[in-house]
């Protein structure tokens, strides 16, 4: 049985069911057969079962594997390089919605800032 840190893609238990899919592409069929094994005992999820056993059978047969690394962080999922937000202050949008009247307690901050 395998530890967590040592599963063929070291992020497994944060992807979701469309990211594993893609990311067990790249994988032959006995680090596929680990994820199988870990899954069965761990989290016994029939939908993340589905896309491994699916996928085990496709290599199986004859499937390629994709190219690329399967323990890279995809760019969207990266974190920023400060460890927070990458969205700045500076590209926030300006609320320019127009004040509403008349309706208490409605009316839109007009500015996100607090200025």
């Amino acid at each position: 049985m395998s530890e967590r840190t040592d599963l063929p893609l070291p992020d497994y238990d944060h992807l979701t069911t469309g990211d594993l899919a893609g990311r067990v592409r790249t994988l032959p069929a006995g680090p596929l057969r680990e994820l199988i094994a870990h899954e069965e005992a761990h989290g016994n999820r029939l939908p993340v079962l589905e896309v491994l056993r699916t996928r085990l059978a496709d290599v199986e047969d004859g499937a390629p594997l994709s190219g690329g690394d399967p323990a890279a962080a995809r760019p969207e999922q990266a974190p920023a390089p400060d460890g927070g937000s990458d969205v700045s202050e500076a590209g926030a949008q300006v609320n320019n919605q127009p004040l509403r009247h008349g309706v208490a307690g409605q009316t839109p901050n007009r500015d996100i800032r607090g200025r």
